[in-house]
């Protein structure tokens, strides 16, 4: 594969810190910003919409004990998505994947993380999955990417659209031996998603040889930004985009 001649800068859900993550308001500030891709997280909705929310609660909507899947997509467009952020902000309902893809693949590279929660059937993650590959369609290269932490979703999009490029995250503990042997037994995986944490040169030098992207999460501070630039990950996700793009173009 073709490796960028520099590192790709992504917003984490968005400029979660100036809006609130996963919102229309947070995606265009951070296209005030020369990014390169935006990063945002699927869930389902309890009568199977495929819309944007990162935790495995609604607690910061001040209901901790409830899901996404509890409620119908009508019930969480009627929600206020914004009011964690600020009690000034202006109210938004939950995005659904349709109105994200349709509002922004043509503005900046897509990295879509399909959530699949331990208490889903399996079945709905299966959902998730065909709803997300049927609303991308075709794709050139890598303008869009799919990825999670569940390896049988990616295997199962794999089976559904061979030519999507698929991503799987790695947990915070798994370094450079689990990925080589993960892209051995999965050679279909276009790349893996690292911690910051689990990033060095044994890690990169598994994925260059296995001629694999390299993205890396939870990249915000000086130390961390530095460190995936000087190695030379492919794609950095990060809280802070602006802070990213400053420190790679200096």
């Amino acid at each position: 594969m073709n490796h960028p001649k520099q590192s790709l800068i992504f917003a984490h859900r968005g400029a979660n810190k100036e809006a609130a993550e996963n919102t229309r308001s947070a995606f265009d500030r951070a296209l005030a910003y020369p990014i390169d891709g935006i990063e945002t997280d699927v869930q389902l909705s309890r009568d199977e919409v495929a819309v944007l929310w990162h935790d495995r609660f609604l607690g910061k909507l001040g209901m901790p004990g409830k899901r996404i899947d509890d409620f119908d997509y009508a019930e969480l467009q009627a929600m206020n998505f914004a009011a964690h952020f600020s009690s000034g902000a202006k109210p938004e309902g939950i995005m659904t994947l349709r109105g994200f893809l349709d509002a922004y693949r043509k503005r900046c590279r897509l990295l879509i993380e399909i959530k699949n929660r331990e208490w889903e059937h399996p079945s709905r993650h299966e959902i998730k999955v065909r709803q997300a590959l049927e609303m991308i369609g075709a794709v050139q290269g890598d303008a869009i990417m799919v990825s999670s932490f569940n390896l049988a979703s990616l295997i199962y999009a794999h089976h559904c659209d061979p030519q999507l490029p698929l991503v799987l995250n790695l947990e915070s503990e798994q370094g450079a031996d689990f990925a080589h042997g993960v892209l051995v037994a999965q050679p279909f995986l276009h790349g893996l998603c690292v911690h910051i944490d689990m990033l060095d040169e044994a890690m990169v030098g598994v994925l260059r040889d296995h001629g694999k992207c390299i993205a890396v999460y939870t990249c915000n501070s000086d130390v961390e930004i530095n460190k995936a630039l000087e190695l030379g990950v492919d794609i950095l996700i990060s809280d802070v985009p602006q802070k990213a793009l400053q420190m790679r173009d200096k």
